[in-house]
């Protein structure tokens, strides 16, 4: 961070309305993981300008071992920390478990802030009675990522790209015809990125406000698992899971062509997936002019935490401060889920890995029309449900109606335990 910046920091924090918090040393425990855990790293000699008197403790795990960890700690009530990390994908289940602060209520009355705040995250912490248990830090307005060296070689636009789905899958056919590649990585791609697209506001991905399971017989997930089996018969899906050696090795050598997901990827293509690739990717919409919300980060306070008052002043520092939010996205490409932090110029910046294209302008766009979008505590239940359907659809040709039919099924048993 740049000294401007950082004087800016200090400046904001002075002005703010600090709640009066004890002088006697405090040691805050924050539990994070990789990626989010950076954005940590780079809060602590700032809030420590400010706060001399709060040692932040990090403690962090890999993303898997977290999530365990934390669900263990609630479970018990000991050895909690006094603020949590959470990925958007467990925010439902640790809301539900009721370990969480409601902070939504004094002394916290965050509702206060929630203007601020891009309006579709904000809905995501909320519970089933509508109160809000955790803020977001980071948001992932959904785009298709795309080789533009490899479209150029099959004769493929971006238009060919992002005119319908027919016309994307089309386009994949070229690409795969002329250089080998995969139009995707793996037909769950297709079928992840559908399923988020054009919900309503209010509706979940599986779940509507009331609980009940919207699967069977509903057209985003017929569509989803048509285009997914389409693309997985025409050879231009591969089997490729997200998150593995695999998929790194793909992007480095030019096996996969494009990548529909949240905008955050940008940054970990450019730091460690593919960090050679430089200048050869860019960043469209999505197909058909769908909105997507793929990702997002979050921050919330146990209820058992020893040291919530000085917890709450962390968690605004990280969610609610410009200066803040603004130098963990220059350092990790991590969209910033403050509105203030979105109207900076550099916003406006061309991004040298996407050959200098200003992406984050039409990502920016892109979160202004992504509705609200309730989660549920069993989302990551109806996620795998979801998946082991997908797969006997393109590899062993079940029905598509059939495996919705029993996912429903499957996900209302599943969510009555």
């Amino acid at each position: 961070m740049n000294k401007v910046v950082r004087l800016a920091v200090m400046g904001a924090l002075l002005a703010a309305a600090v709640p009066a918090l004890s002088a006697t040393p405090v040691t805050l425990t924050v539990a994070s993981f990789p990626d989010l855990d950076r954005d940590i790293k780079v809060a602590i000699p700032l809030y420590k300008k400010v706060h001399p008197e709060v040692e932040i403790k990090l403690v962090s795990r890999e993303r898997v071992d977290h999530v365990n960890a934390v669900t263990t700690q609630l479970a018990s009530g000991t050895g909690l920390p006094d603020l949590i990390g959470l990925e958007i994908g467990f925010v439902g289940r640790f809301v539900a478990s009721g370990g969480l602060e409601d902070l939504s209520k004094a002394p916290y009355n965050v509702n206060q802030y929630q203007n601020q705040v891009t309006g579709y995250s904000w809905a995501q912490a909320k519970g089933p009675n509508g109160d809000q248990y955790a803020i977001p830090v980071d948001i992932g307005p959904g785009t298709m990522f795309y080789r533009k060296d490899l479209m150029d070689k099959a004769g493929v636009t971006e238009a060919d790209l992002n005119k319908s789905w027919e016309s994307y899958l089309a386009a994949g056919k070229k690409v795969k015809a002329a250089t080998g590649a995969y139009l995707v990585a793996s037909p769950v791609d297709i079928k992840d990125i559908y399923i988020r697209s054009n919900l309503k506001n209010g509706e979940g991905i599986y779940f509507d406000k009331s609980g009940k399971v919207i699967v069977a017989g509903n057209p985003r997930f017929e569509n989803a698992f048509k285009l997914a089996k389409e693309a997985q018969d025409a050879g231009i899906a591969g089997n490729i899971k997200q998150w593995t050696n695999d998929w790194a090795a793909g992007f480095q050598h030019d096996q996969i062509a494009t990548q529909p997901i949240g905008a955050w990827l940008n940054g970990h293509l450019a730091h460690w997936l593919a960090p050679d690739e430089g200048g050869k990717w860019r960043a469209t919409n999505l197909p058909q002019g769908a909105y997507a919300s793929w990702g997002g980060s979050f921050y919330a306070i146990p209820a058992k935490s020893t040291h919530k008052a000085e917890a709450y002043e962390f968690l605004k520092f990280l969610t609610l401060n410009r200066e803040q939010q603004l130098a963990t996205f220059k350092e990790m490409d991590a969209f910033p889920s403050l509105k203030s932090a979105q109207d900076d110029p550099i916003m406006s910046e061309p991004l040298p890995y996407l050959g200098g294209q200003k992406a984050r302008e039409m990502w920016r766009e892109a979160a202004k029309h992504i509705p609200e979008i309730p989660i549920n505590k069993n989302d990551g239940v109806a996620e795998d449900i979801i998946n082991d359907q997908l797969d006997q659809v393109v590899h062993q040709n079940k029905d598509i109606k059939a495996a919705l039919a029993d996912a429903q099924a499957d996900i209302e048993r599943r969510a009555r335990r």
